[in-house]
C-alpha cells in the first residue's frame, strides 16, 4: 500500500498514542513516549508488525505515545494509513 498524503491517528491523551504518517521512499519511525525506557521495543515492534500486515512499503511514522495498549497502536496505525493511503 503506498501512503499518498498526510495523516494522523488517535490522541495525545492518558493511554492513547497519536500517530502521523506521511509519504517516504522507506520505512521511518519516530517514537517519543512515556514509557520509550520500558517498552520502547514492544512498541516499535507492533508499530512494523502493523505496517508489514498492511503492506506499506514506505512512510514516515511519527508517534506520540502516552501508554497505550498493543491494540490500540495497531488501530491507530491502521486508521492513519487507511487516511492516507492512495486507494
Amino acid at each position: 500500500m503506498k501512503i499518498a498524503k498526510i495523516a494522523r491517528a488517535g490522541s495525545a491523551e492518558s493511554n492513547d498514542i497519536l500517530i502521523m504518517i506521511s509519504p517516504a521512499d522507506t520505512i521511518e519511525i519516530e517514537l517519543d513516549s512515556v514509557v520509550k525506557k520500558q517498552y520502547g521495543d514492544d512498541i516499535l515492534r507492533v508499530i512494523k508488525e502493523t505496517l508489514k500486515d498492511l503492506d506499506v512499503e514506505g512512510a514516515k511514522i511519527v508517534a506520540e505515545d502516552k501508554g497505550a495498549l498493543d491494540f490500540t497502536i495497531r488501530a491507530r496505525v491502521k486508521a492513519a494509513v487507511l487516511r492516507g493511503a492512495d486507494i
